[in-house]
């Protein structure tokens, strides 16, 4: 590992989705967005739905449409805990607008403050943050 890097993992239900060395980790937390760089201070926070972009050595950007999920930084370590990972040309623009008017739906059909009305609107997010991954306005 060189210097200025630092290793990095993402994980979802389904696996891994990247191991290795960056040299910057790029996400967005509940209170904002968040870029990671070697020896940064330890960090435990939620993410939200948002673009993941690992900076590799070398100038590569990876880049990922993130769910929610956690970040831990440790002693040069980052790891990613998400629902899902999924590479932006595997996004389908049409089922992510199918799943924002369902959400839609169900946020009129559903009492304010209500598990079912803070799921739906956990839906719409994560949807709506996925298109714009895609590179699609809602």
């Amino acid at each position: 590992m060189a210097e200025h890097d630092l290793s990095a993992r993402v994980l979802t239900p389904e696996g891994e989705v990247f191991d290795g060395e960056v040299h910057q980790l790029s996400t967005r937390t509940a209170v904002g967005e968040i870029g990671i760089l070697a020896n940064h201070v330890p960090v435990l926070a939620r993410l939200r739905p948002t673009e993941l972009r690992l900076h590799l050595p070398g100038g590569e950007v990876r880049r990922w449409a993130q769910a929610e999920g956690w970040l831990q930084v440790f002693a040069n370590h980052a790891t990613v805990l998400v629902g899902e990972a999924v590479p932006p040309d595997s996004l389908d623009a049409a089922e992510l607008r199918g799943r924002i008017e369902d959400a839609d739906a169900r946020l009129s059909e559903s009492e304010e403050g209500s598990g079912a009305h803070t799921q739906a609107q956990r839906d719409k997010d994560r949807a709506e943050a996925f298109l714009a991954v895609a590179g699609v306005e809602s």
